[in-house]
């Protein structure tokens, strides 16, 4: 196969889409600042600045993306950003809008994680993150009211996402298993022509800009076409970056290690943990707090506090976990130190995979826009993390309202049932304030994370906390 010249143009000479890279760079780094809000919110600025405002691709293509990049393991916004960014400026495309996506979010949380390291034990701290879990736990619950209506548009999807649910949340089965048994379902489905699955759009109907009146076209670019060895090369590039580090602290440091365990763990998630930032957090939640001991449940919740105010993926809470189990294990370095090593690892194995999964993959899911079975499967999985994020949002709401949670087993089935006596009231009328104020006022993200803050430093001076 013959391997297209790499692009050595300058960089504001515009593609054979007439988009100039140093434009494209302009506008990645608008869209890395406006990107609050979780994956749904990042999404749909890149849809009203990609497709709506800019005309750069249309909806059909987006939509496609944003499909595939929900079937892969880590968080979806960056790498539909990678994805796009490749489509447009080829490989330097996907490196830009992929690292700039993420470089204010890890400035930030890092700069909250040597706060709450230091301060993390101060009665107003501890006050502000009581009042922000309450939020925390209304967005999660309003993201998945806002996908679940993208992505169930009939009983068959509703009755997928429930399954996936029950299976996560009673049974324990791992995320990869689940993922893929939708994918299964969908792919049939899709074959078999069957109308739930057909009709069955991952993020909605298509809208007004048609691909073909966009810049980019409804063609497969040159580059997608032609990507075989080049695809390969960089793919293989991508995996020494992103193990070497790993086997390197396995070797000198041994399994352990704090920063051993950092490498392997979110390497591991990197690979196996699918549907999305909220998916993601629940398995990292639960090892992070019962597995590794590196955070308690609570901490777990400030630490996505910290994420949702900042811009920048979600998934960055990883960073704010390995800071904390760094700082907390030093081992011969100062503590904040350390913490800022964990953090900067953890958010090396996490995204790294990204640029990879992309780089490898996009050629050939180029390649099979047209396939209705693989549509029907992308969109089947987006049904079932509906599910999967479920869970995370009861997750969060035991640890956040209850202080006692016991473990019932019964058929095979493992249960987590909250202590009613162990109910915080305080809490809880935080989270019915921050329910109401997302669904029955529709007040802004920013608003709610704020006024529950403030809402805790007041209960902190009340029972003299603070």
């Amino acid at each position: 196969m013959t391997v297209a010249a790499p692009d050595t143009s300058t960089a504001d000479r515009p593609a054979a889409h007439g988009i100039s890279f140093a434009e494209a760079v302009k506008v990645w780094a608008r869209i890395a600042a406006l990107s609050f809000g979780g994956p749904a919110g990042q999404i749909a600025v890149m849809h009203r600045i990609l497709v709506e405002e800019k005309r750069w691709i249309g909806e059909t293509r987006f939509l496609h993306a944003l499909n595939y990049c929900m079937l892969l393991p880590g968080p979806e916004a960056q790498q539909l950003a990678i994805y796009i960014g490749w489509l447009l400026h080829r490989t330097k495309g996907g490196l830009v809008a992929g690292i700039l996506f993420v470089l204010p979010g890890l400035v930030a949380i890092m700069a909250l994680s040597w706060i709450y390291a230091i301060f993390g034990n101060a009665g107003i701290v501890q006050s502000l993150f009581f009042g922000l879990k309450a939020a925390v736990l209304a967005i999660v619950l309003e993201a998945v009211v806002r996908i679940g209506r993208r992505a169930l548009r009939n009983a068959v999807m509703v009755a997928l996402a429930a399954a996936a649910f029950v299976a996560i949340f009673v049974f324990r089965m791992p995320f990869p298993l689940i993922v893929l048994a939708a994918a299964l379902v969908g792919y049939a489905g899709g074959r078999a022509g069957w109308a739930a699955f057909t009709a069955a759009g991952g993020h909605g109907k298509a809208g007004k800009v048609a691909d073909a009146d966009t810049a980019l076209g409804e063609a497969i670019p040159a580059h997608a076409r032609n990507a075989g060895r080049s695809s390969l090369r960089m793919a293989a590039i991508l995996l020494v970056l992103w193990l070497a580090p790993v086997a390197a602290l396995l070797l000198f440091y041994g399994q352990e290690n704090v920063f051993s365990q950092i490498a392997v763990f979110f390497s591991k998630m990197a690979v196996v943990t699918f549907g999305g930032a909220y998916a993601v957090l629940a398995y990292v939640a639960q090892q992070a707090v019962d597995s590794y001991g590196w955070l308690k449940p609570g901490e777990m919740l400030d630490g996505l506090g910290m994420a949702e105010t900042t811009p920048g993926p979600l998934i960055m809470v990883t960073q704010f976990v390995g800071f904390m189990g760094a700082f907390r294990a030093p081992g011969d370095l100062p503590p904040l130190l350390a913490g800022m090593l964990g953090g900067l690892l953890t958010t090396w194995v996490t995204f790294t995979p990204c640029f990879l999964w992309i780089f490898l993959g996009a050629p050939y899911i180029e390649a099979l826009r047209s396939n209705k079975a693989l549509s029907a499967a992308l969109a089947t999985i987006t049904a079932a993390v509906v599910g999967v994020i479920l869970n995370l949002a009861v997750w969060f709401a035991l640890h956040v309202l209850f202080g006692e949670i016991r473990e019932v087993h019964a058929f095979g089935a493992a249960l987590d049932v909250p202590v009613l006596a162990s109910v915080n009231l305080a809490a809880l009328a935080l989270a019915i304030v921050a329910l109401l104020a997302v669904f029955r006022f529709k007040v802004g993200m920013v608003w709610v994370l704020a006024g529950c803050s403030l809402l805790g430093v007041v209960h902190g001076l009340a029972t003299g906390m603070v």
